[in-house]
């Protein structure tokens, strides 16, 4: 293994340890993986790939107030100490500052390849039977109702909208997880992102079945 991953595994499980489980080091060595694999059908810097996989979650804003730049700043600090090559840790903070679902409004439009195999990845484990774990997980994280019927999901919502947004487990699945598939960008996670994509619908026509008892 790269001494530079090797040096980036060890910072990120020590900086996530006793994290939210959704956001914890499995998702970023899921996500890790995930992001290899599909670099592995991709020209792609596999440096970036990965260090940016590593540290996509370092500092998730939903667990530091909001601060989107806290996550490129602990990156910054960590790639310098390390001696990354200055052109890699701006590839890889960029990749770091875009790959969020809520900024996708303000992703650049040629967005380069190693943003969109972090960015699949990161998409992969927020769907399928992951994304549902996760999903109820950091639900319950936040004491927020599982399903209410009088409390339809809001599609569309702004960046702000979205941040503040304490709807239930089940509206997320619309507002966010079932929108990921068709946001996928290479060949590699369209495909893996269809069985994951029909196993949400499969559980939510469970889910209701079993809520509406007659």
């Amino acid at each position: 293994m790269n001494h530079f991953i090797q040096q980036t595994v060890d910072f990120v499980k020590e900086k996530l340890h006793g994290a939210e489980a959704g956001h914890d080091w499995f998702h970023i060595e899921r996500v890790w993986k995930l992001s290899k694999k599909i670099a592995g059908k991709e020209n792609a810097d596999l440096l970036v790939v990965e260090l940016a996989a590593l540290l996509h979650d370092i500092a998730d804003p939903k667990f530091h107030n909001g601060d989107e730049t806290l996550a490129l700043r602990i990156s910054y600090d960590f790639l310098h100490k390390i001696h990354v090559p200055e052109e890699t840790v701006e590839k890889v903070l960029f990749v770091i500052q875009h790959i969020s679902f809520k900024n996708r409004a303000e992703a650049p439009q040629n967005s380069p390849i190693e943003l969109k195999i972090v960015q699949d990845a990161d998409r992969l484990d927020a769907i399928g039977a992951m994304g549902i774990a996760r999903t109820f997980n950091f639900g319950g994280f936040k004491n927020n109702l599982m399903y209410h019927p009088e409390m339809p999901p809001k599609i569309g919502m702004s960046k702000e909208e979205y941040k503040k947004s304490d709807g239930t487990t089940i509206n997320h699945f619309y507002e966010k997880l079932l929108l990921l598939k068709d946001m996928m960008h290479t060949f590699e996670a369209k495909e893996m992102a269809e069985e994951r994509h029909q196993f949400m619908l499969n559980f939510l026509d469970q889910f209701y079945k079993e809520w509406n008892v007659d």
